[in-house]
């Protein structure tokens, strides 16, 4: 009777001490270092703007998207990006593990640094003045105590606000105006300084130095705002990749890679320079018009429409290389040219860039056939310049707000020009997101408006 009793007291002891083993063990969660190589994709938030993230022609481009794509790679992982609503909203879905890594300046401030660890690149940043380049008899501001008696422009939100307070400190006297419109954005302000409507307004640096690579004589050297220090985040547990993320920029930061971003977005200036007619005695537009009659027929286009489109992408250079990496005399990207057949390495074919540029004419065409044909070239001039995805969202948004969303002129123009403001392109008829409409708003105007000078000097 005792050695039953003794086999269950054994085994209830083997059973405790297996039990006593287990209840020890202690689950390490991965951090999300490990994760990200396991899944193989580095998950990014970000928000759209003109230096974090925006679609071009079809292509994810944006300082911010190009550092993250170079850091996902220097992991051997492919990138995934999610487009957040707000700071706020990153946070947020950052902290609720639907991300890894926020590839945003996320200002370093007390309230976020419980939530999130802050790493990669510090950026500094400062609200600044922007004005025209100064001249001998009207020199440019160099201290905010000349802002006194001057009219100064800026946004509803921290750029008046920071005005206010300059105004104080300075014991009143600058004249302010509030922007409150919603079809008026920081960058409509500064094309309004650098066309002489307005003399000053405000601006982040960053954004004021981007925007200087398309309005050349603009000055943005007067600082009006302390310094604010903003980085990359993660989430509080994701210290390897944080670590990895320092390590990365610092090898990273002198790098060729992060040289051409810089580049790209920040000093490459954004506009052609553009050259007169080639002979309007010979009735020649350029060396090109002999492929240009030919291959406009494919289409139905006048040829000197087809002219004028190279002209303005290009300025009949072959050897064009645009900021965003478009090739040659039409411009197209090398992904682009890829798919319109062009071979690698012949993208500076003058016939190459031409019979691919028509054969992605042809395309769009087709893609907007409901258009009737006077206005549907426009509509395809603007897709050549901005990609279909800003024209179709700036469609959308005409149908919602009541405009004709098959006429370019005055309707759909419109609304792409306010893709550039926050209240449009966070409208959830907005699939594209920010895109600056005012590039493309004058292509199109500039395109058709030389063609028909063309139609009436080239017999």
């Amino acid at each position: 009777m005792r050695r039953p009793l003794l086999n269950v007291l054994l085994l209830m002891g083997c059973l405790c001490t297996f039990m006593g083993c287990r209840h020890q063990e202690t689950f390490v969660v991965p951090d999300a270092l490990q994760l990200v190589k396991q899944r193989d994709t580095l998950r990014v938030l970000t928000l759209y703007s003109s230096t974090s993230y925006f679609m071009y022609r079809g292509q994810d481009m944006g300082f911010q998207f190009e550092l993250s794509n170079q850091f996902a790679r220097h992991l051997g992982v492919t990138i995934d990006v999610k487009v957040a609503q707000n700071v706020e909203d990153m946070v947020q879905q950052l902290n609720a593990g639907e991300a890894d890594l926020i590839a945003y300046n996320l200002p370093i401030i007390n309230a976020w640094k419980d939530s999130v660890l802050y790493c990669g690149e510090e950026v500094i940043t400062h609200q600044v003045i922007v004005q025209r380049t100064g001249t001998t008899k009207n020199p440019a501001l160099t201290d905010v105590t000349q802002l006194i008696g001057k009219e100064v422009y800026a946004k509803r939100g921290n750029h008046f606000d920071r005005l206010q307070s300059l105004n104080k400190e300075l014991g009143g006297g600058i004249i302010l105006h509030e922007v409150s419109e919603d079809t008026i954005s920081e960058e409509d302000l500064i094309r309004q300084v650098y066309e002489g409507q307005i003399a000053y307004t405000v601006s982040d640096d960053d954004v004021a130095r981007l925007n200087q690579t398309y309005y050349p004589r603009l000055n943005t050297a007067l600082a009006i705002s302390y310094d604010q220090r903003s980085s990359w985040a993660v989430r509080k547990d994701s210290k390897e990749l944080a670590q990895a993320a320092d390590e990365w920029y610092k090898d990273n930061v002198t790098s060729p890679d992060h040289n051409a971003s810089m580049k790209r977005y920040f000093e490459q200036g954004k506009v052609v320079t553009h050259s007169p007619i080639l002979s309007i005695r010979e009735g020649k537009i350029s060396h090109y018009d002999d492929l240009f009659k030919k291959y406009a027929k494919e289409i139905d286009w006048d040829w000197q429409l087809l002219a004028s489109l190279a002209y303005t992408e290009s300025n009949f250079d072959t050897t064009a290389v645009s900021w965003a990496g478009a090739k040659g005399l039409m411009q197209l990207l090398p992904r682009t040219a890829r798919l319109m057949g062009v071979p690698e390495g012949k993208e500076q074919n003058p016939e190459e860039s031409i019979k691919a540029a028509v054969k992605y004419i042809g395309i769009v065409s087709n893609d907007y056939k409901e258009i009737p044909e006077a206005e549907r070239i426009k509509f395809v001039l603007a897709a050549y310049n901005s990609g279909e995805a800003h024209v179709n969202d700036a469609r959308a948004l005409a149908e919602k707000y009541g405009g004709d969303k098959n006429v370019w002129t005055d309707q759909v123009e419109k609304y792409l020009l306010l893709k550039a403001n926050e209240q449009y392109y966070t409208d959830p008829v907005v699939k594209y997101g920010y895109f600056r409409g005012s590039t493309t708003y004058a292509f199109v105007r500039e395109i058709i408006e030389r063609a028909e000078r063309y139609k009436k000097v080239i017999k």
